[in-house]
Formats: C-alpha cells, sequence, structure tokens
C-alpha cells in the first residue's frame, strides 16, 4: 500500500533532503524535522541563514583538500605549523578528529576517499597527485599515513608509499595499531588518537 503524504510538498521535501544526512533514517529525519518547524524563529530560521552563507563561501582548499571559506585554508596558511610534516587523511572528517586531539602541528592532506576497485575508485579518483606535488617541493621530510585500519584505507596506503618510495629524505610512517583493525578515526576518542601519532611506526 502507497505511503500517504503527512504534510505539504515543502516539508516532505525537508523531511527527504535531512533523511540523506548520516545517521538519519526517515523516522529521525521527521522527529528533526518537526523539531526544526516547531523551533522556527530559534532554530529554523539561523539554520536556513547559516546554510546559504555556507552555499556561498565555503569551498575545497586547493592545496591539502580541506574545507574552509578561505583558500589556502587556515591550516595550510598558519605559518606556526610544522611545514617539514604533512599527516594524510582519507576525509576532513578524520583531519577534523586528529585536530581534536591537539597533538601535532603539522600540516595535512586530504585524499577524498580510499581506493576501492570493486567502487571504481582509482588513484585518479583521488587527491594523490596533489600530494607527490607537495612532497616533491622538497620542503617536506614528513608524511604520516593516518588512514582508517580497513582493506581499503591499507591499500591507499601501500599505494601512497610507492609512490613515494623516490624521495629517499621522506620518511614516511603511520599511526600505531592502537587504532583498531577496522576502525575509523572519526569515531576514536582524543585519547587514542594521540596515543596513535606518539607511537606512529615506519611503513
Amino acid at each position: 500500500m502507497k505511503s500517504r503524504s503527512i504534510a505539504g510538498p515543502e516539508i516532505e521535501r525537508l523531511i527527504q533532503l535531512l533523511a540523506k544526512l548520516p545517521g538519519l533514517g526517515p523516522r529521525s529525519a521527521r522527529r528533526a524535522a518537526l523539531h526544526l518547524i516547531e523551533k522556527k524563529e530559534q532554530l529554523l530560521a539561523p539554520l536556513a541563514e547559516a546554510m546559504g552563507v555556507a552555499v556561498e563561501t565555503v569551498g575545497i582548499c586547493s592545496n591539502c583538500g580541506s574545507v574552509d571559506t578561505c583558500d589556502p585554508c587556515s591550516i595550510c596558511a598558519d605559518s606556526k605549523r610544522d611545514g617539514a610534516t604533512i599527516i594524510v587523511v582519507e576525509d576532513v572528517a578524520d583531519l577534523w578528529a586528529l585536530e581534536r586531539a591537539g597533538t601535532m602541528n603539522a600540516h595535512y592532506h586530504v585524499l577524498g576517499g580510499t581506493l576501492s576497485p570493486l567502487d571504481g575508485i582509482g588513484p585518479d579518483d583521488l587527491n594523490i597527485g596533489k600530494l607527490v606535488e607537495r612532497v616533491e617541493s622538497g620542503a617536506v621530510n614528513e608524511v604520516i599515513l593516518a588512514v582508517n585500519a580497513t582493506v581499503e584505507g591499507q591499500t591507499t596506503a601501500h599505494y601512497i608509499t610507492d609512490m613515494l618510495s623516490a624521495f629517499s629524505h621522506v620518511n614516511i610512517t603511520r599511526l600505531a595499531h592502537g587504532v583498531p583493525v577496522g576502525g575509523e578515526l572519526d569515531y576514536l576518542d582524543e585519547g587514542t588518537l594521540a596515543q596513535a601519532l606518539r607511537a606512529r611506526t615506519k611503513f
């Protein structure tokens, strides 16, 4: 039996869009939409304004692949950071997780995913070429592979290691095995991330 519409098309569209967010299914999206509508002045209007500003101002950093309102991003433009060290992560959520840990004052490089032949994701689909360019500049002496401990993450790490093998002056390390196999950085606590960075090993 076809489900009946519970509200007007505008509200239905809001629910459908919210349902596309990570962690929100149809029921959670309906509850979130209802809460936003009930708190229209306090939540919905400011959220709509903030999202409109984000659409206009937020972009991808041409250097590292992170997101920010400036290009290069605020991390790349920070002269107080260690420019000789690059931490390679799969996505921006992982970058934010490591920044919350606050262990290293280094630069980052966001790959935009991992190699996955089954999903049709190859090296050209990731931000690997720009990483090689950054290492070629000669200013980098360590690349920390902070990818997730999944099959795809480790495959990507091996590929990057091969790509950077020609740069003998660059020390390639990875997070310590304190990061659980199959685990994702964004779900780990700051203490685990900090320890993993301190106990990194040669790849």
